[in-house]
């Protein structure tokens, strides 16, 4: 199986920008050594390795080291869960190919309201994808259950503002 088709390789600097809006979840310390197709982010940290999952806004501890991850994400239930495998081989299989500097994000994100499913699926500019993804998740995490979102909005000096983190690598 060929497991590079579930990365992409974004230029250091969008990944730097994007990675921005996720400083609220305490990124100190981690060093980005993959994106998935989908731009979830694994980490290497001295404490092991971390994910960056986009879609439930949470960053979980996966593993010991890199190697636990190469053996991890060999698995086809890793994939699924890590890579959303499923959905990058249909998105290749019906011809949604990504070209330099996108991923696959979904249209509506599922944290306000949309399908985790193919009809979802669409090839996104990286950062704006991982951008926003963290700005939502940001606003609603501490939303109670059920809250109806109306509107959302992007902000786009909201990043000069924030603190740049990034140059401690």
């Amino acid at each position: 199986m060929n497991e590079q088709r579930y990365f992409i390789a974004p230029e250091l600097d969008k990944l730097r920008s994007a990675l921005n809006a996720w400083l609220w979840l305490g990124l100190e310390g981690k060093t980005p050594i993959r994106v998935t197709a989908f731009a979830d982010v694994f980490f290497s940290a001295p404490d092991g390795v971390w994910f960056l999952d986009t879609l439930d806004g949470k960053l979980e501890r996966v593993c010991t080291s890199v190697h636990d991850l190469d053996q991890i994400v060999a698995t086809e239930e890793a994939r699924d869960r890590y890579l959303l495998a499923g959905l990058v081989d249909r998105a290749i299989s019906e011809g949604m190919t990504l070209e330099a500097g996108q991923c696959y994000d979904f249209r509506i994100n599922p944290v306000l309201g949309g399908a985790v499913a193919f009809e979802n699926v669409e090839a996104q500019d990286f950062l704006v994808a991982l951008h926003i993804a963290g700005q939502i998740h940001e606003q609603v995490r501490n939303l109670p259950p059920g809250t109806k979102i109306n509107a959302v909005t992007i902000d786009e000096n909201a990043s000069e503002r924030r603190k740049r983190w990034w140059r401690w690598w």
